[in-house]
């Protein structure tokens, strides 16, 4: 679910059927991020991304796709293993929050706020194409709590 709070911020809201600490370690980890980071029809290479886990640390993918590529720089602001992670995207502005809340047996659910978000991403089809990373993200904790059943 997505949707817009103000003129330029959005919340995402996902349960996933998985332990936080996996959520967590999918969002913080470039081999896990790269299996899922950007909308469907792009992919990020794993050498593409820089994962500096702390607060003034660098977070960075390099996203391809068939028109181009999409680079994301940004420094952490906060990051609050396995609950609270945040960065700001000082090209743009924008700020993302992602709070992850174990729901125990049910999951995890994470509500992503994105505030100064600039117009071309508040765009329908840009939000929807957010959303389909989200998608991938849950397909891929799917494979992975496959992976580990017994």
């Amino acid at each position: 679910m997505s949707h817009p709070v103000s003129e330029d911020e959005l919340i995402h809201r996902r349960i996933l059927r998985a332990p936080r600490g996996l959520v967590w370690r999918c969002l913080t980890e470039p081999a896990e991020l790269a299996a899922f980071w950007g909308p469907r029809g792009m992919s990020t290479p794993v050498d593409g991304i820089v994962v500096e886990l702390r607060p003034g640390g660098r977070f960075e993918t390099l996203m391809l796709g068939e028109h181009g590529s999409y680079r994301m720089v940004a420094t952490f602001t906060d990051v609050v293993p396995p609950e609270l992670l945040a960065w700001l995207e000082p090209a743009s502005g924008m700020h993302t929050t992602s709070t992850l809340a174990d729901l125990g047996d049910a999951g995890t659910e994470v509500v992503i706020h994105q505030r100064h978000v600039p117009e071309p991403m508040r765009a329908p089809e840009a939000r929807a194409g957010f959303l389909t990373s989200l998608d991938k993200l849950e397909e891929h904790l799917a494979r992975l709590t496959e992976e580990t059943r017994p």
